[in-house]
This record gives C-alpha cells, structure tokens and sequence, in this order.
C-alpha cells in the first residue's frame, strides 16, 4: 500500500500553535505504553492480538498502535460511550461474552482456538460473525453481528484512529484547538496541514 501523505508527523507540530498544554498532555499519554495487562485473561488477550491483526493489519509499521493494550485499560477503567444498547450486557460483560463465543465458534467450526485458525479461516469466520451466520450457544446471550460491529471492530478502529501514528498515516492534523480552521473552502489547505501525495 502506498501512503498518502509519506513523511508527514503530526507530532511535529508539538511545539508549535496547532497543540496547546491540554494536546500535549493528552497526546503524551497516548503516545505511552499503556500498563501490562489487567482486564483481558492471557487467552483473551491472545485473541484480540489475532482479531486486531486481522481487522486493522499494521504488517508495515515498525512501532504497531497498541490496538490491544489500549482496550485493555479502556475496558479494565470501564469507560464507553455512556449507553448500551437494550440487548446487550454492559460494556466488560459483552467483552468478555463476545470473546467466549467467537473461540467458542472457532473451536465448534475447526476444532481450534480463533488465534490457532489460518488466516483464511479467521477471515472467513469474521465476515459470518458479522453477517450473524453463526452456530454456537453463546451468541445466544450476545448478537453476533452487533457485537462484531458495534465493539469488535467500533472499539479496535476507535482506539487505533485515536493514536498520533494513525493520525500521521491518514493526514490528519490532530484537534483544532488552539489554532483552529483558516481556509474552510472546498478542497481548502491551510498550510500546516498534510499535503496528500497522489
């Protein structure tokens, strides 16, 4: 895949008037490794690794966004969105039921653990889990295709988008505050922006 805005860094605008304190602060912590595992279990740690592999691939980045390790203390701190849908537990149970079922449907379909699966087969598995064409009990407690899309993949592209390297890789200039939007025009660059290369 070729970038379209090779060589750019949002972080080079550290010092300047696009980032004030409140920026820095926020991006400082983002840009930290988060704590060693404390919601997750080892297995279902292992799981999300393969899941975020597959859903958000990062084959090229030589310092991956910890999709990972983000959820992980965004889950164990138990923060969300303030609401859940009507059929469905609250944040952490979901998780964890969601998880349980999608190893629980690897192992009925393959007789393997998700992370044990061939890349085809884990592909495969997902686009049925998203399409709710699944067979094990526990998604009796947990509609699939929600879960798929509303934490699965809502949660992984949430915290992978909300890290300054992914900021970097779509052009994305970081909050407008302090400095704020100039030219607001159609196709309109201010010029700290990104210059998308095409």
């Amino acid at each position: 895949m070729t970038a379209s805005y090779p060589g750019y860094d949002v972080l080079a605008k550290w010092d300047s008037p696009s980032f004030d304190d409140k920026t820095r602060k926020v991006l400082d912590a983002r840009l930290r490794t988060p704590p060693a595992r404390r919601f997750f279990s080892e297995e279902e740690w292992r799981l999300m690794e393969a899941l975020a592999d597959r859903l958000l691939p990062q084959p090229d980045r030589a310092d991956p966004v910890p999709i990972v390790a983000m959820l992980d203390e965004q889950l164990f701190f138990d923060r969300g969105e303030g609401f859940r849908h009507e059929d469905m537990p609250r944040q952490q149970q979901a998780w964890r039921a969601g998880l349980a079922a999608i190893d629980a449907e690897a192992r009925l379909r393959f007789g393997a653990p998700f992370a044990a699966l061939d890349l085809a087969r884990q592909d495969g598995l997902l686009q049925d889990i998203a399409n709710n064409a699944v067979n094990h009990r526990l998604w009796e407690a947990i509609p699939a295709e929600r879960f798929f899309i509303h934490f699965l993949l809502k949660g992984a592209a949430g915290v992978y988008y909300s890290h300054p390297s992914a900021w970097s890789e779509i052009g994305f200039g970081g909050p407008a505050s302090p400095r704020g939007y100039v030219r607001l025009g159609f196709n309109g660059r201010d010029p700290w922006d990104a210059r998308e290369e095409k």
